[in-house]
């Protein structure tokens, strides 16, 4: 069972605006990248729309809120659920830069959007595909495949962004036709509804978060 702080996230890890790189964006996302270095205070901000914040690097960051102050600290890889904040200021107090993908919810739950089906990867492959957290507006599901590791057929039902924690190199086969699809570490994709099958053909492990959108 995923405990509150992992849920609700309500200590919230960001960065300001003017500093991030957008990556992506549609009329049901923007995704930034934002590179938080250590002991440098944010300008007081909000953030108006729910996110899901993914940390691609280890730290620890300070937040001042209403006169409170309160810490967030998490591994590389982390996925949490931030919703909407009031005004605050953050800094990293680890040592080193804090790597962030940010993926902006623009729109609200569509309670007609569900992430299962019948070839649902988290159920056809429960061992590669794992649920990190679910609500109204979104499911994110962490999938690793070891080398030489794949998954059968199963289907994508909603948009999802892909951010991968590894460098990706998979063969996807699609209705017969194989093609191969490779990226980095550290950067992001956008996917819609798709059924096919996979295999990792990299010379190490394949990582990636998705971030599937009710909205």
């Amino acid at each position: 069972m995923l405990t509150p702080f992992r849920y609700f996230a309500l200590v919230l890890g960001c960065a300001a605006a003017a500093g991030a790189q957008t990556l992506l964006e549609n009329d049901q996302v923007r995704v930034l990248k934002a590179v938080d270095k250590p002991h440098v205070k944010t300008a007081p901000h909000e953030h108006k729309i729910n996110r899901v914040n993914i940390y691609l690097t280890a730290g620890k960051q300070e937040f001042h809120s209403e006169g409170k102050t309160t810490y967030l600290e998490y591994k590389a890889g982390t996925p949490l659920w931030t919703p909407k904040s009031a005004t605050h200021t953050a800094e990293v107090v680890s040592a080193e830069p804090v790597t962030i993908i940010e993926v902006e919810l623009k729109k609200d739950a569509d309670p007609a959007k569900r992430a299962g089906g019948p070839l649902d990867p988290v159920k056809v492959d429960h061992k590669h595909y794992r649920v990190e957290f679910e609500n109204p507006q979104v499911r994110v599901v962490r999938v690793h495949f070891g080398k030489g590791e794949g998954a059968p057929l199963h289907e994508h039902l909603l948009n999802r962004v892909v951010v991968y924690l590894k460098d990706q190199k998979v063969e996807v086969t699609t209705d017969g036709k194989t093609e191969l699809v490779q990226h980095k570490a550290g950067e992001v994709s956008w996917g819609g509804p798709a059924k096919h099958s996979e295999k990792n053909v990299a010379d190490g492990d394949f990582e990636v978060l998705v971030v599937e959108l009710k909205n």
